[in-house]
């Protein structure tokens, strides 16, 4: 039996490491066609040879989501190497410390927003040429639950997850006449995260992430978090779009 993306050319974004290295591997299994990006190359490697071994032969690039005519020569080189481009997974995006907001910096600011909602639009508008001459297509965004709870300590990073969001809304309304669905995941998978020894700021607001969780523990990228992308990136997600989904083990409850 073929799974609903067998054969599908699927760009995922930041592969290299965390939810976007579950995503790719589970879309591996499942017989997807992939390209796959990170900015380390050596660690992008690796990952593609984990695809490899899985049985798809990935398009593996070293590409800066921020560099806007990186991400369109990513999507020119995934057509030409598998003749069409079917879906995108738009997960990459540098991270910043915690910190409070009034410490919050122009770079801060600018790094945030450069890899997020910036580079996320960058790559959408990248495939939609390719995606709208096929009269199909599926993108999924990355907003996260401290966008929506306002986290302390999160200030910048929340504001680019919620201008992703937006994005994300906006491009459903003005490209779903064209057979492209637009939707978001919110997610928790943190452990690739996890504080270094000695941070007590940073342990402590990780560990207040599971607080009241009913589901009280990490999403696994590949086990957890991957199944519900892969319905986005389906035939059968053909009728919802501008959608946030919570993967979060209810975390968006959380009092």
């Amino acid at each position: 039996m073929t799974t609903p993306v067998d054969g599908k050319v699927i760009i995922v974004t930041g592969a290299s490491r965390g939810i976007g290295r579950g995503v790719a591997r589970h879309l591996a299994a499942s017989g997807v066609r992939l390209a796959v990006t990170g900015r380390k190359p050596e660690r992008l490697e690796a990952v593609a040879d984990e695809l490899r071994e899985l049985g798809c032969d990935p398009l593996a690039r070293a590409v800066d989501v921020a560099d806007r005519d990186g991400m369109f020569s990513l999507v020119e080189d995934t057509v030409g190497q598998f003749g069409r481009v079917d879906g995108l997974v738009a997960n990459a995006q540098t991270f910043r410390p915690v910190m409070a907001l009034e410490d919050v910096t122009v770079a801060d600011m600018d790094l945030l927003f450069g890899t997020g909602p910036k580079g996320t639009l960058w790559a959408m508008q990248a495939v939609l040429p390719h995606m709208r001459a096929q009269e199909w297509g599926r993108i999924v965004t990355m907003g996260s639950t401290v966008g929506l709870t306002g986290a302390p300590g999160y200030g910048p990073y929340a504001a680019s997850k919620e201008a992703i969001r937006s994005l994300t809304r906006t491009a459903a309304r003005e490209w779903g006449p064209y057979g492209v669905t637009v939707n978001c995941i919110c997610a928790v998978s943190i452990a690739h995260r996890l504080p270094p020894a000695g941070d007590s700021r940073r342990a402590a607001a990780f560990d207040a992430v599971f607080k009241d969780q009913p589901i009280a523990r990490d999403g696994d990228p590949e086990a957890d978090i991957a199944p519900v992308m892969t319905f986005l990136l389906s035939d059968a997600c053909r009728y919802v779009t501008g959608q946030t989904i919570m993967v979060d083990g209810g975390a968006f409850m959380r009092p």
